[in-house]
């Protein structure tokens, strides 16, 4: 004789005071367990790099305030430019330099910001370098 037999056969118990649990809850207590879900998402941002912001010399200052200048000047016949700015990171000391082309509508010198005609806004003390072939003469 087994050590079940006596019970093998009894009818499976319904309790009559507690409705029972759905078959989706009853498959979630056996899922598994992630104690360390942020942990991920953390060592990638630690992994991620970003660059230093590298100090302009004052000649490079007076270059941008020039083209700036100039590019007022002429923004009502839309020349085509590159800006190439710096864009702080905001988890982490550093951040990039992108470089945006195309035409600007608006240079505000109120706020300090250029604005692209793709509505990108770049901080005028952001700017590394302006190029384009409106400033062919001045190299």
């Amino acid at each position: 004789m087994g050590s079940y037999d006596d019970i093998i056969h009894l009818p499976h118990h319904v309790s009559a005071t507690r409705t029972p649990m759905p078959i989706t809850d009853r498959a979630a207590q056996f899922s598994p367990f992630a104690a360390l879900t942020k942990h991920g998402d953390a060592i990638v941002e630690t992994a991620r790099l970003t660059q230093e912001r590298k100090e302009l010399t004052e000649d490079a200052k007076t270059k941008i305030e020039m083209r700036l200048n100039l590019l007022a000047k002429q923004i009502a016949s839309q020349p085509q430019v590159s800006i190439t700015y710096f864009q702080p990171d905001e988890m982490k000391d550093g951040g990039s330099y992108i470089t945006v082309a195309g035409i600007v509508i608006k240079i505000d010198v109120y706020d300090h910001i250029v604005v692209m005609q793709d509505k990108i806004k770049i901080p005028i003390e952001n700017i590394f370098e302006i190029n384009g072939e409106l400033f062919a003469g001045l190299d």
